[in-house]
């Protein structure tokens, strides 16, 4: 019997496109290191390019690898991380125009609430995720819908159930003041 972890890291490492499960959505996640790789993860969303995908960590120590997270990003981080809440902070030094919003020079972060999501991330590091869908479409709930949506376009499907399908809060804190860009299941009142 194979580990859909294992199976999932291999595939990142060549450069695939994997479906996991998120404590918001069941996701599509590439290496974001691999411009390929995020290439084809925007076009099976059919996203925009000027959209950015947000990136998934394990933990903050692998969120520092890929963002500045100043005092206010770390407290927000230290209270609601693992959680349903995106942090756009500037992006790290040296990242490759493709991750995050090069425009701006931010990068969204967050650290999933779901064990199969830290697991994937534990193992092959931060990711670029984005909901199993079609842009314009519903998010798929768990693994089955995703494979009904991708099919072979996604090269491993980590088995599970995504949350109830509300995006993350998204919190913009590269401004003079902190904006809710999105909200979603965490109340923000910073």
């Amino acid at each position: 019997m194979s580990d859909p972890v294992a199976d999932a890291v291999r595939a990142l490492g060549a450069g695939e496109v994997i479906g996991v499960p998120t404590d918001t959505v069941y996701g599509i996640a590439a290496d974001p290191w691999n411009r390929d790789a995020v290439a084809r993860l925007f076009a099976l969303k059919g996203r925009p390019a000027v959209k950015p995908i947000p990136i998934l960590v394990a933990n903050v120590d692998d969120a520092r690898r890929v963002g500045v997270l100043d005092e206010a990003a770390g407290a927000a981080a230290g209270r609601h991380w693992p959680g349903a809440l995106t942090l756009i902070v500037p992006r790290a030094a040296g990242l490759p125009e493709w991750i995050g919003d090069p425009d701006r020079n931010t990068v969204g972060l967050r650290v999933p609430a779901h064990p199969a999501a830290l697991a994937v991330l534990a193992a092959a590091g931060p990711l670029a995720v984005t909901s199993a869908n079609r842009s314009g479409s519903p998010p798929a709930g768990d693994d089955a819908a995703a494979r009904a949506t991708f099919g072979g376009e996604i090269a491993v499907y980590v088995p599970g159930t995504g949350g109830a399908g509300e995006p993350s809060t998204v919190v913009d804190l590269t401004g003079p003041s902190q904006r809710v860009l999105r909200p979603g299941p965490v109340a923000w009142e910073e």
